[in-house]
């Protein structure tokens, strides 16, 4: 029986997610692999940032050639390392699934107990000029205390292996570092690697940076594996590594490397490029700096453009705002309520910034983990002082439900699995565990020229189903209007009830309308 020679790279992480790999080939295979550790130029050279390096392919020249010589029959790389354009002779032979894109933000429990008192720069480690570009852009928002007290995030140079950088982060070097977090996972998934890392993350906190904020490298998570275009065993290999293609990472992935081309690739790049099937279409987000210049960009792919006349109002479903050109719902009354409930060891989803006076009695009983619904609830949060581990993102709660099961985030959270307590409304039900209501949504009168301008709305962004409900019955004239919501648990909620609506990528997507 041939043995299959596996090409990876040296370091731990590297050889962690090949050995997983090799070990899933022989289950689906019944053929025998090994590993052939290769050393590479960006695994030599670790006291500069790469994109100050001269050339490129700095993690895949040395594997490339040793493909291309026939001294391996094909090679695994993390797939965000390959570059836009690669060489002749190689064809990618499988895209693996991945299950965590985001990156992670580590900090030492005593710094963060130090944040409400801390002056100067916060220094973040990370060599990369997307996080660099993105982190110093809004990572103040995110953090307790920092934005009142206008410190600022500082980015300084962080390469090696991933259990160097956190040894540094411990050592005192930085005050948090940035990781890719599928990397962290598979090292826990490592017999050896998940022992180490238990004694290297003991003594921090974590906080999973959003995506709609913070947008990962694109192809970020997802292992690339590629072989020789011409190998000649009648497509026996081939069709063993497709067995490990994952269709639904390939639509995301094969998205983000288009962007990623259309910018010009290279690890000089300073653009996340994130992509995500929600429902039938994509969601794509890039945030970065493209020579000198901000970008922010979210969009559906393949969502029809709509329009509002000019002469027409829009509404938007919020209680209040600071736009002249927008109604706001006056309608509903949202009345919280002040709770103390047991909170001790659980993770806690908060899912509005009503439910606060509850969350803020409850407090001191002791939650393992805090995680907002949107981003605007989480820097809420922040401002009252609460360090938080992540948000839904404002797309439901499938995301979270699957870093539930992370085996990284156990380890810091021993508790996270279980199920978590949800602070609501009282009419709320959540997958992630039990609902604690803790405000009411009351309708209110409202004045007459409140209701004129109501028939003069061309469209509606909803909050949550049940405002729309009481809306329409209300007001049923505005059924002509278009009905537009964001991509969570709102948007599920009018696909089950059958109603057309609008699914947006963001806030300002609607404003654009007119």
């Amino acid at each position: 029986m041939i043995t299959y020679k596996i090409g990876t790279r040296g370091s731990l992480l590297a050889v962690t997610q090949s050995t997983l790999m090799k070990n899933e080939l022989e289950r689906i295979s019944g053929e025998k692999f090994e590993l052939v550790l290769i050393q590479t130029q960006g695994d030599q050279i670790t006291n500069k940032p790469l994109w100050q390096l001269e050339g490129k392919d700095f993690f895949t020249k040395e594997l490339d050639e040793a493909l291309l010589k026939g001294e391996v029959d094909f090679v695994i790389h993390s797939y965000k390392d390959l570059g836009s354009v690669r060489p002749e002779g190689i064809k990618l032979a499988a895209i693996t699934e991945r299950k965590y894109a985001h990156d992670i933000l580590l900090m030492p429990k005593h710094h963060i107990k130090d944040l409400k008192n801390f002056k100067g720069d916060l220094v973040v480690g990370t060599s990369s000029p997307r996080r660099i570009a993105n982190l110093t852009h809004a990572l103040r928002n995110y953090l307790p205390y920092v934005k009142d007290q206008d410190n600022i995030i500082r980015c300084e140079t962080l390469r090696g292996n991933v259990n160097s950088r956190i040894k540094k982060l411990k050592d005192g070097n930085y005050h948090a570092i940035t990781l890719a977090l599928a990397g962290l996972e598979r090292l826990a998934h490592g017999e050896k690697s998940r022992i180490e890392l238990a004694g290297l993350l003991e003594g921090l906190n974590y906080f999973i940076l959003p995506q709609s904020v913070f947008p990962s490298a694109a192809s970020q998570g997802a292992l690339g594996i590629e072989m020789r275009a011409d190998r000649n065993d009648g497509g026996k290999l081939a069709a063993i590594l497709d067995q490990l293609n994952h269709a639904l990472t390939v639509e995301e992935v094969s998205r983000e490397r288009t962007a990623f081309k259309a910018f010009g690739g290279g690890c000089h790049l300073a653009v996340g490029i994130h992509v995500k099937k929600v429902g039938d279409t994509f969601l794509h987000v890039h945030a970065g700096e493209v020579d000198g210049k901000r970008i922010d960009h979210k969009w559906l792919e393949g969502v029809a453009q709509l329009r509002v006349a000019k002469e027409k109002k829009i509404f938007v479903g919020l209680p209040s705002g600071d736009r002249e050109d927008v109604i706001y719902d006056q309608l509903l009354a949202k009345l919280p309520e002040t709770k103390e409930i047991n909170l001790s060891d659980k993770h806690v989803f908060v899912t509005s910034r009503y439910t606060l006076p509850t969350l803020r009695a409850s407090m001191a009983s002791g939650p393992e983990g805090i995680w907002a619904a949107g981003t605007k609830t989480a820097q809420k949060l922040c401002e009252e002082g609460i360090w938080i581990n992540g948000t839904s993102d404002s797309l439901g709660t499938k995301d979270l439900n699957d870093l539930k099961h992370s085996e990284v985030l156990k380890m810091l959270h021993p508790s996270i699995n279980k199920p978590w307590a949800v602070l609501s409304h009282h009419q709320a039900v959540s997958d992630l565990g039990s609902v604690t209501g803790c405000y009411e949504r009351k309708t209110q009168d409202v004045p007459a020229s409140f209701v004129d301008e109501l028939k003069n709305v061309g469209a509606c962004l909803w909050t949550s189903f049940q405002q729309y409900e009481i809306y329409l019955k209300q007001f049923p004239f505005l059924k002509d209007a278009h009905h537009c919501c964001g991509l969570g648990k709102t948007w599920q909620e009018f696909q089950k009830a059958g109603v057309t609506i609008h699914p947006l990528a963001s806030m300002q997507e609607f404003y654009e309308l007119k």
